[in-house]
């Protein structure tokens, strides 16, 4: 955390969650950052906070959270803890690629009971400070600031777990001048009228014997135009 959050008093601890206490189990390989749908949107008595990390250090501060919980017996402060993330199909070079991307880049959620005056319990507060590549939480002087309830629903709503089938997503968008690299018409270039993700495909207009035509063609089969 940032220098200027000050270090909360400790007022006592309240009963251990055994729900809390299963779920965070503190193992790399296990899919903590996903929710079931039978889950609820909160704990009793605790919020959700945002915590600023550092860049592509998300998922390591979550699991060396969770392992930290789970050892220091924290489980009745810190509830879950969550990276939401997304997967989509890519094509590169003619071929299929499944990536998994962070839908909040530099955050991680998570969810925590609060002292009666609004700030973080003085262990859990060295136990994150001192956690490589945590920046602070947004809020300012010890007291984060809790989600609104429909902050809370988009989060946790992007944080279910992804369908089997991921959508695919192309890497063009509509009015992109490109040149068609591969084909019939290969060296001709076009701009991008409609991108179909579903089909793997574009269509670009290209003028041909003075006309515009409108060409489908695979994604990997065009390159963007330098420059441009």
């Amino acid at each position: 955390m940032s220098d200027d959050t000050t270090a909360p008093g400790d007022q006592g601890e309240p009963k251990q969650n055994p729900t809390a206490s299963a779920t965070l189990d503190g193992r790399p390989d296990e899919r903590v950052d996903v929710l079931e749908d039978e889950q609820d949107a909160r704990r009793e008595g605790m919020d959700w906070f945002v915590l600023r990390v550092a860049s592509n250090k998300e998922h390591a501060v979550r699991n060396t959270l969770l392992r930290k919980v789970q050892i220091e017996g924290m489980t009745n402060w810190v509830g879950r803890i969550l990276v939401p993330t997304e997967k989509v199909k890519t094509f590169k070079g003619g071929k299929q690629k499944i990536v998994e991307n962070k839908l909040y880049p530099g955050y991680v959620f998570v969810e925590m009971r609060l002292e009666e005056d609004g700030r973080i319990q003085q262990d859990v507060f060295f136990l994150i400070k001192e956690t490589t590549g945590v920046g602070d939480f947004v809020g300012t002087a010890g007291r984060p600031t809790p989600l609104k309830e429909h902050e809370i629903e988009k989060m946790l709503l992007d944080s279910r777990k992804p369908d089997d089938e991921p959508a695919l997503r192309l890497t063009f968008e509509k009015g992109t001048l490109v040149t068609i690299n591969d084909g019939p018409f290969e060296g001709y270039e076009g701009t991008i009228d409609e991108v179909m993700p579903e089909k793997g495909e574009v269509r670009v207009l290209v003028t041909i014997f003075g006309r515009q035509a409108p060409i489908d063609v695979k994604e990997w089969q065009i390159t963007k135009v330098d420059g441009v």
